[in-house]
């Protein structure tokens, strides 16, 4: 069983930055596609930011274009958002997700994903 644990939410303020991390644990998997996702109107799990199995294609939701960046080192099976300039609607629980397989084709819908973190909150303050 594959595990996703998240760590490195907490509190900022609106203009600060923040780094999510995510490691993989249990039975290893090969380079998966892997995302970020949180909370948005309508949906439970809205996409934020996804990356391929080699770290060479992202994708980004619009409201993280330009102010968030992901990545990921596939020798420690993690995965990084770097969130920087944050504003008070970024507050969220913030889940990280991979697709079953070796991945290149960067999905942006939830129900594409296969595994998932239980999510670590980011709250920024005005």
């Amino acid at each position: 069983q594959v595990q996703l644990v998240e760590s490195g939410g907490g509190l900022v303020q609106a203009g600060g930055s923040l780094r999510l991390s995510c490691a993989a644990a249990g039975r290893t998997f090969s380079n998966p596609v892997m995302g970020w996702f949180r909370p948005a109107p309508g949906k439970a799990r809205g996409f934020v930011a996804a990356i391929n199995w080699n770290g060479r294609t992202t994708r980004y939701a619009d409201s993280a274009k330009g102010r968030f960046t992901i990545s990921r080192d596939n020798v420690k099976d993690t995965v990084a958002l770097q969130m920087n300039s944050l504003k008070p609607e970024d507050t969220a629980v913030y889940y990280c997700a991979a697709v079953r397989g070796v991945g290149s084709y960067v999905y942006t819908e939830d129900y594409e994903y296969h595994y998932w973190g239980q999510g670590t909150q980011v709250t920024v303050s005005s």
